[in-house]
């Protein structure tokens, strides 16, 4: 693996992770405490397993704490974020050259000749790829000046779960299911990108999405449950919990009594439904929530959607949480 690791690293390892700091300028126990945090493989001080490039990411790292963007409350929590989504990238990646090196005489040297014409393409891509992101994030931010000073925004929490995930598992075998999930996941994103919204993160079964308008969040979700009860659609049979209220951003992710609603609401659905709670409602159709036993009132006929008030939901840490099943009018 030397001339694999020589090409990844720049060039083959000849330092220890001492001289590396030595040369960077960054105590040891600092540098150590990064690389655990990136979730690097564990070395001693006589390990030569460090490179140049190491020692330029350290002084890099150092500039980014001098400048603020690295500030000490968030360093670690960022730099974890990184090195999981790294992490998992690459290993996604590495799998998918190895399988095509196996086929060869040589996997070691055909591996190392696959990565030297393949990850260069695919390294240019991710950076386009993170740059479009930027962009995209950038113009978010700078349209909600609210963001600009504090980490809490208004928007709608989704959560939608395959039905029946379990035993339809069980009658698969593993690359059947694998297949299953990433349609399911695929068809999702599509959906949610459509609609304004953000994967946030996708849980075995589950996708978690944030849509900024309730209303594009009501109509995904409902373009969701209406494609799992298409039987000719190998879309799954899914339900959907959306709640809407104050969300905590923190580095790609989502936090808050929000969440914690919007997925009590998922559990709480059945299959092939949408619940919602007292604040999508409240933005859609203007009614307030203060008295929870008062009739909703009755549909107009040009009304998009259709609510139905059901039992509070059962949920810890909320002393009672409201909520309406929504559909289509003309369903």
């Amino acid at each position: 693996m030397g001339a694999l690791d020589a090409f990844l690293l720049g060039q083959e390892p000849s330092l220890t992770r001492v001289e590396v700091a030595e040369r960077a300028g960054v105590p040891l126990d600092l540098a150590v405490m990064l690389w655990h945090q990136l979730g690097f493989p564990h070395h001693t001080d006589d390990d030569v397993a460090f490179a140049e490039s190491d020692v330029e990411a350290l002084r890099t790292t150092v500039d980014l704490v001098e400048m603020g963007i690295l500030p000490p409350e968030s360093q670690a929590a960022l730099v974890r974020t990184w090195g999981r989504s790294f992490a998992r990238l690459a290993e996604w990646q590495t799998t998918l050259l190895a399988g095509a090196a196996v086929e060869g005489a040589d996997p070691s040297r055909a591996l190392t000749d696959l990565a030297s014409d393949v990850l260069p393409r695919v390294e240019a891509l991710q950076s386009y790829v993170w740059r479009r992101h930027l962009a995209s994030a950038s113009q978010h931010l700078l349209e909600d000046a609210a963001t600009l000073s504090s980490t809490e925004t208004h928007m709608s929490v989704c959560f939608v779960d395959i039905v029946g995930y379990t035993t339809q598992s069980r009658s698969l075998d593993g690359a059947e299911l694998v297949e299953w999930v990433d349609r399911f996941e695929q068809d999702t994103t599509t959906l949610v990108v459509d609609h304004g919204g953000q994967v946030i993160k996708t849980i075995g079964d589950e996708v978690l999405f944030t849509v900024p308008d309730p209303a594009n969040a009501v109509a995904l979700a409902l373009a969701l449950t209406a494609r799992g009860d298409d039987p000719d659609d190998p879309f799954p049979a899914v339900r959907v919990g959306i709640a809407h209220g104050a969300v905590v951003r923190r580095l790609g992710d989502v936090f808050g009594s929000t969440v914690n609603a919007a997925s009590r609401l998922t559990s709480a659905a059945r299959p092939g439904t949408v619940l919602v709670d007292a604040g999508v409602h409240e933005a859609l159709t203007g009614a307030d929530e203060a008295d929870p036993d008062a009739p909703d009132a009755p549909d107009a006929p040009e009304q998009e959607w259709r609510w139905r008030r059901v039992r509070r939901v059962p949920a810890k840490g909320f002393k009672h949480l409201e909520a309406w099943r929504v559909r289509r009018s003309r369903d």
